[in-house]
């Protein structure tokens, strides 16, 4: 294990030939002098361990840390000045991230997948992950993820409390669901209602003879799903507060199958648009890119990648069901594709949303149909590679 430290095992990165940190010291990468102590942070839930360098890569001091503000400022007190540091985007790494900002001059943020891919190692303790993120960051060689502004993050907390609530709803009423179909000769007919859960169908719910528990089953579920929605209706009413002044939402709202929510949830989780320079790469960030092998000169395309930002990928996608319902452009390329299969035409329109969306946050304009085949701010032709979730 000694000898990943010293430089034998670390690094292959993307096509690159094969090197470990003693090359960084000779000059591999483009090193940054402007900082004098380079600040590895592996970061854990209850503590994280801390690996300092200076410039020539020498370890200056590592340990483990309680995770709070006076333990790291504590142990950082001599490397205040003229430091960086990095941190991996990890859960919950805003809280790692914004102390490290009060304490240094930069925080960096990696993207995990993209470190492990650079500099994965067969023994990981977290003394090598810190002193790999150091040596990464004192070449600047650390892959970044997307920091956001404190503004978005705190909409994405509310956005993400509103999701959690939704989907806690919809448990609850499956389960409520799944005890009236012990009584199929009784709920058949209620399932022609097509709301169980609305204000007629909970009338006709009250009504069907069931057995005692799953009687008080059925009541306490309806009773757990009025509670929710109360906790719904508050989420939202922070998040329009939040989202007020909001012409990105506004804009959004103009496209096919994106309401009010989904406006809100797109435009924070993007963030900054200049980060991205054109719909590929904000399609790559959303995962709404497909998986690509090649060999012998053939490309081959598979299912989307799943990797990126979930959030914005299940955006897109679920917009496409109102989206195909509404407007009679994308429900005709709909129909075109569904022939390779439902799941790949859903991804391609879901595609095509996500550059309308890119194109009208651009040019700041509100998206308007034009001719039978084409739409405003977006391309004519339907993405060469279908692609499969």
């Amino acid at each position: 294990m000694q000898s990943m430290i010293e430089g034998q095992s670390h690094f292959q990165p993307f096509g690159l030939s094969y090197w470990g940190f003693e090359d960084l010291n000779k000059g591999v990468g483009s090193m940054t002098a402007s900082y004098e102590y380079h600040i590895g942070v592996d970061y854990h839930k209850s503590y994280s361990h801390l690996v300092v360098q200076d410039s020539s890569g020498k370890t200056l001091r590592s340990g483990r840390v309680k995770n709070d503000r006076q333990s790291l400022g504590g142990f950082l007190e001599r490397y205040r000045e003229n430091s960086h540091a990095v941190v991996e985007a990890t859960r919950n790494w805003m809280v790692m991230y914004d102390w490290l900002d009060d304490i240094c001059d930069d925080v960096v943020l990696a993207h995990p997948w993209k470190v492990k891919a650079i500099a994965d190692a067969k023994i990981k303790t977290d003394k090598i992950d810190a002193t790999v993120l150091a040596h990464l960051l004192r070449a600047d060689l650390v892959p970044e993820a997307w920091a956001p502004g404190e503004r978005a993050r705190e909409l994405r907390i509310a956005l993400r409390e509103r999701m959690f609530y939704v989907r806690l709803r919809t448990m609850t009423k499956n389960r409520i669901v799944t005890v009236f179909d012990r009584y199929p000769e009784q709920t058949a007919q209620l399932k022609k209602l097509g709301d169980l859960f609305g204000k007629a169908g909970r009338v006709q719910l009250a009504q069907v003879n069931v057995s005692e528990i799953d009687r008080i089953q059925i009541d306490r579920g309806l009773d757990f799903i009025a509670d929710i929605d109360v906790r719904i209706k508050q989420s939202e009413a922070t998040i329009r507060t939040m989202t007020k002044a909001n012409g990105n939402v506004k804009l959004l709202k103009t496209i096919p199958g994106i309401g009010e929510f989904f406006a809100r949830l797109i435009d924070a989780e993007i963030d900054d648009l200049s980060r991205f320079r054109n719909p590929k790469k904000l399609a790559a960030y959303a995962g709404l890119v497909p998986s690509t092998y090649s060999s012998g000169g053939k490309t081959f395309h598979g299912k989307i990648i799943k990797q990126g930002n979930k959030w914005l990928r299940w955006a897109f996608v679920e917009a496409v069901s109102p989206a195909i319902a509404t407007d009679a452009q994308l429900r005709a390329q709909y129909e075109h594709l569904k022939f390779r299969g439902t799941n790949k035409a859903r991804v391609a329109i879901a595609r095509k949303l996500l550059t309308i969306a890119f194109q009208i946050l651009r040019d700041q304009r509100a998206y308007e149909p034009r001719g039978e085949n084409t739409m405003e701010g977006t391309s004519t032709d339907i993405p060469v590679v279908l692609m499969a979730v």
